[in-house]
């Protein structure tokens, strides 16, 4: 089954909790605070597989989570820290951001590429000793993993695009010039998906891709519509090819401005590649009707190369062409990430908070703080001193004021309530 568009959501592990310990021995009264680290959440990373040719997997399995980080230990031990998540997709797929539609990688060479980081672990207690607080309760909580739902695209790694009408002999050229098995036949949309071929010419290779026929009326959906498009964004040169013959009462030049019309309409920037026009099926038409559609696409500036693909008759002319204006023109394009990966307002790195005034109560919504709420011991002193530090230095205590609170006011976090004091 060939998919080349899937949506997934992933998220990273989260950090564990910061352990809250005192060291035990005998003959050591009152042991100082020896609590661990948590381990660092595992990272959501992709990693393009050369044997993978569809994103068939993601049809099926819609949701990817990395493992959380192991929580700190007693004697100054560290918890574990997660594996990463690595995900195999095809070479030439582009990750985007589902809800903003940017991008956010280009999965085309062997470099790994994280999307959603970890959450780090959290400190034990043994990192908030001091000379005024030498046995502290408390300890942070790891911070939660990355969240975000992805689009995924992919867009053929090809150096040459055959576009043209059904049955015209795209399959039949690339099936003459490479390994690639097309299903050729005489009728229309024999190639129902994208077929790779690679071409070794005079020492020279590169990549072609039969892309399936476009017809008129395709940017509304007839035919195969431009489903398949995207996959010659990337390529170097287009060989448009027209089958020269006429038969069935068709005009070649209507239809050379036809599929022209259709990929303009589906994007301007692949309507100015490069183009080379190839009149296929000359052996079933005459030299005048073939001089005069040469001249035709000589007039508008293309190169035309008349071919029979399927006895190879101009072919090596052809590839010879090829191999030429592939030597002259830049590599395979790459699509630029246009956002950060790791901004602040992704979820799970988001330190943002809202409060809401309901009848005198301030609730206060952040799922940073919810965390960090599990973590504090409100019994204890010197827990409670970290958290109202904490409420301070996030800007949480001003916000409150801002919003209208008084002393004795109630504050609400979660399921936890407390009189507001400046």
């Amino acid at each position: 089954m060939f998919i080349d568009v899937a949506k997934i959501k992933v998220k990273a592990g989260n950090g564990g909790d910061g352990a809250v310990s005192f060291h035990r021995e005998k003959y050591i009264a009152n042991g100082g605070p020896d609590g661990g680290d948590g381990g660092k959440g595992g990272d959501v990373i992709f990693k393009a597989d050369s044997n993978l040719t569809t994103l068939a997997d993601f049809k099926y399995k819609r949701k990817y989570v990395a493992e959380n980080g192991q929580n700190g230990k007693p004697s100054h031990a560290s918890g574990k820290s997660a594996p990463d998540l690595v995900i195999r997709v095809p070479k030439g797929t582009l990750v985007k951001d589902a809800e903003s539609g940017k991008i956010l990688a280009d999965i085309s060479t062997a470099e790994e590429v994280t999307i959603a980081k970890g959450g780090k672990g959290g400190l034990g207690n043994m990192h908030f000793a001091t000379a005024a607080r030498q046995a502290p309760r408390f300890a942070k909580p790891g911070e939660v993993g990355e969240e975000i739902e992805l689009q995924l695209e992919l867009k053929l790694l090809a150096d040459v695009g055959i576009v043209g009408f059904p049955n015209v002999g795209k399959s039949t050229l690339l099936s003459c010039v490479s390994s690639a098995k097309p299903i050729i036949a005489d009728y229309h949309f024999t190639t129902l998906i994208p077929v790779l071929g690679v071409i070794k010419h005079k020492g020279e290779a590169f990549v072609m891709a039969d892309i399936p026929g476009l017809i008129e009326g395709a940017q509304k959906g007839l035919g195969l519509g431009h489903q398949f498009l995207r996959h010659v964004e990337r390529c170097r040169l287009l060989v448009h090819i027209i089958d020269i013959s006429g038969r069935e009462g068709r005009d070649p030049k209507e239809d050379f401005q036809i599929i022209n019309n259709e990929i303009r309409a589906f994007n301007q920037d692949l309507a100015s590649l490069p183009m080379i026009v190839v009149g296929n099926k000359c052996d079933l038409a005459n030299a005048e009707k073939i001089e005069d559609f040469r001249k035709y696409i000589t007039g508008l500036g293309y190169r035309f190369f008349p071919i029979v693909a399927s006895s190879k008759r101009g072919v090596d002319e052809l590839l010879d062409a090829i191999s030429e204006i592939l030597s002259e023109l830049p590599a395979i394009k790459v699509f630029n990430p246009k956002a950060d990966f790791h901004d602040t307002t992704r979820k799970g790195n988001d330190k943002s908070f809202e409060i809401k005034n309901e009848n005198g109560k301030f609730i206060i919504a952040s799922n940073w703080l919810e965390r960090l709420i599990e973590s504090i011991n409100f019994d204890n002193y010197e827990s409670l001193q970290y958290f109202q530090k904490v409420l301070s230095s996030s800007g949480i205590n001003d916000a409150l004021i801002k919003n209208g609170v008084k002393n004795g006011d109630t504050v609400k976090i979660k399921d936890f309530e407390f009189d507001f004091i400046e």
